[in-house]
């Protein structure tokens, strides 16, 4: 467990949503004693019912119940997509620090106002978990910022999932509504590679597939991305549910653990078992916290990092790859590898921020600039399908300092 500072107390946590963004925080919460979660709001009673025999905290009969607790001195917001600018604001409105999940917000307007927000009611506001918080991008970043591989030139990440096939709620399959790949996904990937990258994206061409008309939505996606100073990135995203790269990943899934090679098979077994959208719906809140097939935070602590696929940094002087365990280096001096040891407290680098702008005082990362600047990108890429050209970037920002 990782513990704060004697003199620190831990950050006083109030959240909106105990879905799936929340049930994946879940092993993080009850792990890290820099994080007490004393409020929470969500429409389904067993959620919250779970939630107060879980952490002791305060089960609201409304989200504005939880921004306006006096307790409460952070608010996660865990909503849907299209609920995220609005809980944004209502917490700024209270005078409380906001982490909202990715994505930021479906519109650049909806970001801006989140950004205006929270900066008129002085208060900070952090994205996240994406996964650019990873460790091995971390590391793959310091590696950079030393000199390692000299000016990076390239980035190629790539990630086949069965996303598309994961028991979804309607919207969910509603691109206008935050459905889709891009929304869901490239929010990750994009976050990823301009952090690698230096974060300033000049340009994007992108192609998106929508291959099952019983889910109409972006399902996969590849786009070239020009950076100011000449680097270049390529992004693929596959959410179809057959090739699996976990394989490339030393059979590691995306939450750090060992992954069975079936896995989008039995996926797809299961999807199948859902009648209608109300049942499919259904499926998924019982897998989530508070529901009847909620498994419950595994005893031990992962094996591996989580992350989001391959990834390949090329610079003037080497290579990098990351890996769950590390990241592989090749230069003139031949392969090597640097480790990063395994994690006690899955996703404490989400802690590790939140703690660094709560206590120290350092700034955010992942501000909400920098990712206002990720939601133009995705953006831009369903934009640059629809109109078959490539698009100019206007609100891009540069890598800020490290918060921790």
């Amino acid at each position: 467990m990782t513990a704060p500072a004697a003199s620190a107390q831990p950050l006083r946590l109030g959240v909106l949503g105990l879905g799936r963004a929340f049930t994946l925080m879940v092993p993080t919460f009850e792990r890290d004693a820099r994080v007490r979660l004393v409020a929470a709001f969500d429409p389904r009673e067993g959620a919250r019912t779970a939630f107060a025999a879980a952490f002791g905290g305060v089960a609201h009969d409304s989200a504005a119940a939880v921004c306006a607790d006096p307790r409460v001195e952070w608010v996660y917001v865990a909503t849907p997509h299209e609920l995220h600018a609005e809980h944004v604001q209502l917490a700024a409105a209270h005078g409380k620090h906001v982490m909202v999940e990715k994505p930021m917000a479906l519109t650049l307007a909806d970001c801006d106002a989140m950004i205006g927000a929270c900066e008129r009611a002085g208060v900070h506001l952090v994205v996240g978990h994406s996964h650019s918080h990873d460790a091995p991008v971390r590391l793959a970043r310091a590696l950079i910022d030393a000199g390692r591989i000299g000016t990076v030139r390239m980035v190629h990440a790539m990630q086949y999932t069965d996303f598309l096939y994961r028991p979804r709620r309607p919207e969910e399959l509603d691109t206008a509504r935050g459905g889709g790949v891009v929304h869901s996904q490239a929010a990750h990937q994009i976050d990823v590679v301009r952090l690698l990258a230096g974060g300033l994206v000049r340009s994007v061409r992108a192609v998106c597939g929508r291959w099952d008309p019983a889910r109409p939505t972006e399902g996969a996606y590849t786009a070239l991305l020009t950076f100011e100073g000449g680097a270049f990135a390529s992004v693929t995203y596959n959410g179809y549910g057959f090739y699996d790269t976990d394989a490339l990943m030393d059979g590691i899934g995306e939450l750090g653990q060992l992954k069975a090679p079936d896995t989008h098979a039995r996926t797809r077994a299961r999807l199948a078992a859902a009648g209608d959208e109300a049942q499919e719906a259904a499926m998924k809140a019982e897998r989530n916290f508070g529901g009847r097939l909620y498994p419950g935070t595994p005893s031990q602590s992962p094996p591996a990092w989580q992350h989001f696929g391959p990834v390949v940094v090329s610079g003037e002087r080497g290579d990098l790859r990351l890996t769950p365990t590390g990241v592989q280096l090749f230069d003139v001096a031949g392969p090597g590898f640097v480790a990063a040891p395994p994690p006690r407290v899955p996703r404490s680098e989400v802690i590790d921020e939140l703690w660094a702008v709560a206590r120290e005082g350092r700034r955010a990362r992942h501000d909400g600039r920098w990712s206002r600047a990720t939601v133009e990108v995705c953006l831009a890429l369903l934009e640059s399908d629809r109109l078959g050209r490539e698009l100019t970037m206007r609100l891009q920002v540069p890598l800020p300092d490290a918060a921790a």
